[in-house]
């Protein structure tokens, strides 16, 4: 430990951050080299990121993010908890991860973790090897969001090219792009300059009550919910599909009115009379569903202006901890 710095654990999950690419210019097929390299090594090859803060590195995951699972973020959610419990310096956590599902595993985070841990999700865009990686600058970017003192009331952060994230809020917009993540409906919290200071232009403050109690989710699994699009000429084939595969609970990315086109509507009603949970979301970047009559009437649940992905890891937790049927609509609107 290094007297008078404010530890940071940084936990490896894998992903374009800890790959190695093929040559100078291998931005897209990087996953080729077969080269994923963990967290303890990457920050000994980056050498002096910050002298505010003491990295203590973690490993958790060698992986593409595509390949993670909602085990993963248990696994991931239980190591962040133990590892803060079993050494009370450690309350800071940025978490390296793989973009592809990193809005997902940021939103899980945000949900389940104890209000005082203060945690940051970032990754690449550019292996650290290639021109132009951003490896280095989102890792220094985050480390200065979770040293300040203020990012402790905005809960779960993304940061990714110097913008600041609501992990609520963020979506990745851009397969390649440097500057792929964006807030479409509120914008971003704020930006990290080149001095690495950090500057708050939204306040978003976190709700202690609008959380999941980890203690009540089984390790093991979480109960199934699957996303059903909507597109034009969208029948009942995908719905009965994952009805037949044992889904709880139904997301139903519609148009972007906020409707399923009219040949699942149907199938739909029948997933509700088999007790399913369906969720109407919007596939709209900027969509929002409210209650209306004619969700009330086939007994869906108003997504609001949660994105389908999001909404899905919601109901998820919200049925593996028993929310009631009745409470539902409330408990998806509260966040």
């Amino acid at each position: 430990m290094t007297l008078g710095k404010e530890r940071v654990a940084v936990i490896g999950t894998g992903g374009t951050f800890a790959m190695y690419g093929r040559h100078e210019f291998d931005w897209v097929e990087y996953s080729e080299s077969g080269i994923v390299r963990p967290i303890e090594e990457l920050i000994a090859m980056l050498g002096e990121l910050t002298t505010a803060v003491e990295i203590v590195p973690i490993s958790f995951r060698l992986l593409g993010s595509t390949g993670i699972v909602p085990q993963d973020w248990l696994e991931l959610a239980q190591l962040i908890i133990h590892t803060a419990k079993n050494d009370p310096t450690l309350t800071r956590f940025v978490i390296t991860h793989g973009t592809a599902t990193l809005e997902e595993t940021a939103w899980f985070l945000s949900l389940v973790l104890p209000k005082e841990l203060n945690v940051v999700v970032t990754g690449a865009q550019r292996p650290e090897n290639t021109a132009g990686s951003d490896v280095k600058a989102n890792l220094r970017a985050a480390l200065a969001v979770v040293s300040c003192t203020k990012s402790q009331h905005f809960g779960v952060t993304v940061v990714m090219d110097n913008t600041i994230f609501s992990a609520r809020d963020v979506v990745k917009a851009s397969s390649f792009e440097l500057a792929a993540f964006e807030a479409p409906m509120y914008g971003p919290l704020g930006v990290v300059d080149a001095e690495a200071r950090v500057h708050w232009r939204r306040y978003v403050p976190s709700n202690a009550q609008a959380r999941i109690d980890f203690n009540k989710l089984s390790r093991s699994e979480l109960p199934r919910v699957d996303i059903v699009p909507s597109y034009a000429g969208a029948d009942e084939v995908m719905i009965n599909a994952c009805v037949a595969a044992g889904a709880q609970g139904l997301i139903s990315s519609g148009l972007v009115p906020g409707r399923p086109a009219n040949g699942e509507t149907s199938a739909l009603r029948s997933a509700v009379a088999e007790g399913i949970v369906v969720v109407q979301s919007s596939r709209g970047p900027r969509g929002h569903v409210p209650v209306q009559d004619f969700l009330l009437r086939d007994g869906i649940l108003a997504g609001g202006d949660l994105a389908p992905n999001k909404l899905r890891i919601l109901l998820m937790l919200a049925l593996a901890v028993g929310v009631k049927r009745d409470e539902l609509q409330d408990f998806i609107l509260d966040f």
